[in-house]
């Protein structure tokens, strides 16, 4: 999709990995829990190639689905600033 390849251009080398292994790990575990894209889709309530976008890494997918189908899998994210230090307090 054309947007997801605009925004990619706008984001840094390593977001645009975390986010292939957000939807790596969301594919993983939907296929773990024996479900279809199209049965993740219903759950989540989005369209079935919302799911597709996910699992395939776009970057122009809402945060919110994301972070949705991760959740519906059991997955937990964490996050972890690269820049912890003492100006950070």
């Amino acid at each position: 999709m054309a947007q997801g390849k605009r925004i990619s251009t706008d984001i840094a080398p390593e977001a645009l990995q975390t986010i292939r292994e957000l939807g790596a790990a969301a594919k993983q575990a939907r296929i773990a829990a024996g479900e279809g894209q199209a049965a993740a889709a219903e759950r989540l309530g989005v369209h079935v190639q919302t799911i597709g976008r996910i699992e395939s890494g776009e970057p122009g997918v809402a945060v919110g689905h994301v972070m949705g189908l991760l959740a519906l899998y059991g997955v937990r994210v964490t996050t972890q600033s690269r820049n912890e230090g003492p100006a950070d307090s």
